[in-house]
């Protein structure tokens, strides 16, 4: 973990929290930051989310994974439709918090609100600022190829992830690591230096510092059509693409007109030793379901027919029976 500057705890007065903190964030990867914060010195007097959404098949109304965990932890929740509503900036603004750290909130905090807290808004972002400022950087990463990833702190503004930074953690990528996998990691890594950032802005001790100008990457939100397979992409680029959508929003393809969806996929390796075959075709040999790509082979891993469960690629070419010189994708 680095940060810009030397972070400590401190405990404040007469036992009294650092500081008073208004926690924002949505989903289960913002989740380990509260636990953390709520075990520091600091004092999470509310917490901000999104409003529950309707989910599952009986369409009925679901907590966020931060809301649920405030609710066990007995601190209020802020659910506004819109960070923008008069209502919430006045309910802001009688919280008195020094300072209002953000995981994964998901929507725009507007410039009415950023300068209420005493020090502001600061973000943890899952990239190595300005790599990837946007809705999906851990993914990009994956898809990219990238080797070493992390996160960072920055305070809040109005640009999209561009101000200054608190501090940084990095993270190596694996080679068989999923967006989720990833994810998972850099939660708990970028839950410490969260609360490292928020011990440093209590004691004084860390100044933010400009991003540098280049090296600038753009990491905009993966839609379900970003996450269907081009077959005519080599094979250890259909690889990381795969790995880069895994878990959400999911790789698929089609077969016979339906939508399959597809677990990660391995590049068969060595190439020479792999059969020849067109982009998507499929073939059932020994060594696995393969799939020919626009260089080289990959071998399916697990697969998910339209309407049923994830069953191995196996399993499914029992029943699908490919026939000679059928795609996938067609």
């Amino acid at each position: 973990m680095a940060a810009l500057g030397r972070a400590r705890p401190r405990t404040g007065r007469e036992g009294e929290p650092a500081l008073k903190l208004l926690f924002a964030g949505t989903p289960a990867p913002a989740v380990p930051s509260l636990d953390a914060l709520l075990a520091s010195d600091h004092e999470v007097v509310a917490v901000l989310t999104r409003p529950d959404a309707r989910a599952g098949r009986g369409r009925r109304e679901v907590r966020s994974p931060v809301a649920q965990r405030a609710d066990e932890a007995g601190i209020p929740v802020l659910q506004p439709r819109s960070p923008r509503e008069p209502g919430f900036l006045d309910q802001l603004a009688a919280l008195a918090v020094d300072c209002a750290p953000v995981v994964a909130y998901g929507a725009l905090v507007p410039p009415a609100a950023l300068d209420v807290p005493v020090h502001g808004w600061v973000n943890l972002h899952f990239s190595l600022l300005p790599a990837w400022r946007g809705a999906a950087p851990v993914q990009h990463a994956v898809m990219a190829g990238d080797e070493v990833t992390g996160a960072a702190t920055f305070a809040l503004e109005q640009g999209l992830d561009t101000g200054p930074v608190f501090g940084v953690v990095t993270e190596g990528i694996g080679p068989r690591d999923t967006a989720g996998d990833l994810l998972d990691r850099l939660a708990v890594t970028g839950a410490r230096l969260l609360v490292a950032t928020m011990d440093g802005i209590a004691d004084g001790s860390l100044v933010p510092q400009p991003q540098p100008t280049d090296g600038v990457s753009l990491a905009p939100k993966i839609e379900t059509a970003d996450a269907r397979v081009d077959w005519t992409l080599p094979a250890h680029v259909v690889d990381r693409r795969v790995r880069g959508v895994t878990p959400a929003p999911g790789a698929w393809t089609t077969w016979r007109g339906d939508r399959l969806r597809l677990g990660p996929v391995e590049p068969v390796r060595p190439v020479t030793e792999a059969p020849e075959l067109a982009p998507g075709q499929v073939t059932v040999t020994p060594a696995g379901v393969l799939v020919g790509t626009g260089r080289g082979v990959v071998r399916l891993g697990a697969v998910q027919p339209a309407g049923k469960k994830m069953v191995p690629a196996a399993d499914w070419a029992r029943g699908a029976r490919p026939a000679e010189h059928e795609e996938l994708g067609a």
